[in-house]
């Protein structure tokens, strides 16, 4: 599933996952770790979640805007989910076309505009442990699918999820966010 999405299905309803779109950056026999790709600490459903979290670190937020909520896992360790126009050491190559990048080097490569040509960061990561993400695919939680850079960094966020879900032949009610 590496380098896939994860869809969320509607009877997912928690805060963290509902209506959530997870770009897969590793999964192995020892579990899996994604980053959520459609919630940015801006929306009303983040807020909801941390009414008192303050994202401002001023130096990154004039280049990197907006903070996207990653996932519920280490809520204070920052990840950059970029294309793969750019590598250091310390950059993990999920596929040809992702990248993720977790030091400062990338962000002073973006200041000085040698970064990266698309990148989201992120705050926070969702991770599973051994077969837990798999249940939760037979129990009908998650589908996946393939993924463009297009897809994860350009668009309307707010509209991903729906796009996402249509794109099986999913019909979700518009006034309720369930199947219609």
């Amino acid at each position: 599933m590496k380098g896939h999405i994860l869809i969320s299905m509607p009877h997912l309803t928690d805060l963290y996952f509902g209506r959530a779109l997870v770009f897969i950056c590793e999964h192995d026999e020892n579990g899996a770790m994604g980053l959520i790709i459609n919630k940015s600490f801006e929306d009303e459903s983040v807020k909801q979640i941390f009414p008192t979290l303050i994202v401002n670190d001023d130096a990154i937020s004039e280049i990197i805007s907006p903070m996207h909520f990653g996932g519920p896992v280490e809520l204070e360790r920052g990840f950059l989910l970029h294309s793969s126009d750019f590598l250091t050491d310390d950059t993990i190559q999920i596929n040809d076309d992702f990248s993720l990048t977790s030091n400062s080097t990338i962000i002073d490569a973006i200041k000085t505009g040698d970064g990266p040509q698309h990148f989201k960061m992120m705050l926070g990561y969702a991770g599973w442990g051994i077969g837990q993400l798999e249940r939760e695919i037979e129990n009908g939680d998650w589908l996946f699918q393939e993924v463009t850079p297009e897809f994860i960094f350009q668009g309307n966020e707010s509209e991903k999820w729906l796009s996402a879900t249509q794109s099986f032949g999913i019909n979700i009610s518009p006034a309720t966010g369930g199947l219609a």
